[in-house]
C-alpha cells in the first residue's frame, strides 16, 4: 500500500482527501502546518507528498525547497489556488514534481498522484522482465506498456491490476483477492472499482474490448488472463 503524506491546513479539504485516498486503497497522514510537514517528510517513508502552498509556520514552497536540500526526493504535488503561472514554475524550479491548483477535479488530482507513483513500479513476480501478449508488450523493468509499437497511457492501479492479471495468467482470481493485492483493502467493500478498471484496460489493450480475448470474466467468480507462454 502507498503511503502519501497530506500538507495542508484546510479542514473540510482535509476530511475529503483523505476520504478519498483512502477508498482508492492508500495509506494517508496529515500535517496541518508547514513545519510539522516538513519533519515528517524528512523523516517518514512516504511515496508521496500533496503539499499545500498557503501554510502557517512555513510556506509550501519552503517546505519543498528544504526538503530537496535534505536529500529528500520524495515525489512532491503542490497543491494551491494561487494560478499564476509564476508561482508554478517557482514550485518546480524549487524541485516540485507536479502543480495542481484548486479548485480541481478530484479525478485529476487522483491521476497525477498515479502518475508520480508509477514512476517507482513494483518488480514482477518470477523473474519476469517482459510480456507479451497479441499486439501488446509489457515491460516490468520500466513499468512502459505498448500496443502495435505505440506507448499505452496507464494509470498506475491500471498498471499494477494487469502485472497482477498476467502474474496469475491461467487462474481464475477474484474481486476479493484484487480488492486486497491490488487495492490494499483490508475488508471488501462494496465497489464496483474493479470492473470499472477491467473495463478500462480492455478498451486500451484489448482488440475488440465487448468481446475480450485476454482479460475475460468468469461469470460469478472473477476473472482471468489466459494469453501468453
Amino acid at each position: 500500500m502507498k503511503t502519501i503524506l497530506l500538507v495542508e491546513d484546510e479542514s473540510g479539504l482535509v476530511l475529503t482527501l483523505t476520504d478519498r485516498f483512502r477508498r482508492e486503497g492508500y495509506a494517508i497522514e496529515h500535517a496541518g502546518d508547514g513545519r510539522t510537514g516538513l519533519e515528517r517528510a524528512s523523516a517518514g517513508a512516504f511515496d508521496l507528498v500533496i503539499l499545500d502552498v498557503m501554510l502557517p509556520e512555513l510556506d509550501g514552497f519552503e517546505v519543498c525547497r528544504q526538503l530537496r536540500h535534505r536529500g529528500i526526493d520524495t515525489p512532491v504535488i503542490m497543491l494551491t489556488a494561487r494560478g499564476h503561472v509564476a508561482d508554478k514554475v517557482s514550485g518546480l524550479k524549487l524541485g516540485a514534481d507536479d502543480y495542481v491548483t484548486k479548485p480541481f477535479e478530484m479525478v485529476e488530482l487522483l491521476a497525477r498522484v498515479e502518475a508520480r507513483l508509477r514512476r517507482a513500479p513494483e518488480p514482477a513476480s518470477g523473474g519476469i522482465q517482459e510480456f507479451r501478449f497479441g499486439d501488446v508488450a509489457v515491460d516490468f523493468r520500466s513499468a512502459e506498456v505498448t500496443r502495435g509499437g505505440v506507448a499505452v497511457d496507464l494509470s498506475a492501479r491500471e498498471y499494477r491490476l494487469l502485472q497482477y492479471l498476467i502474474e496469475h495468467r491461467g487462474a481464475t482470481v477474484s474481486r476479493e483477492e484484487l480488492l486486497k493485492e491490488v487495492w490494499g483493502y483490508d475488508s471488501m467493500p462494496l465497489t464496483r472499482t474493479v470492473d470499472v478498471h477491467v473495463a478500462w484496460l480492455r478498451q486500451k489493450l484489448e482488440p475488440n474490448a465487448r468481446r475480450p480475448a485476454y482479460i475475460q470474466t468468469v461469470h460469478g467468480l472473477g476473472y482471468k488472463f489466459v494469453a501468453g507462454p
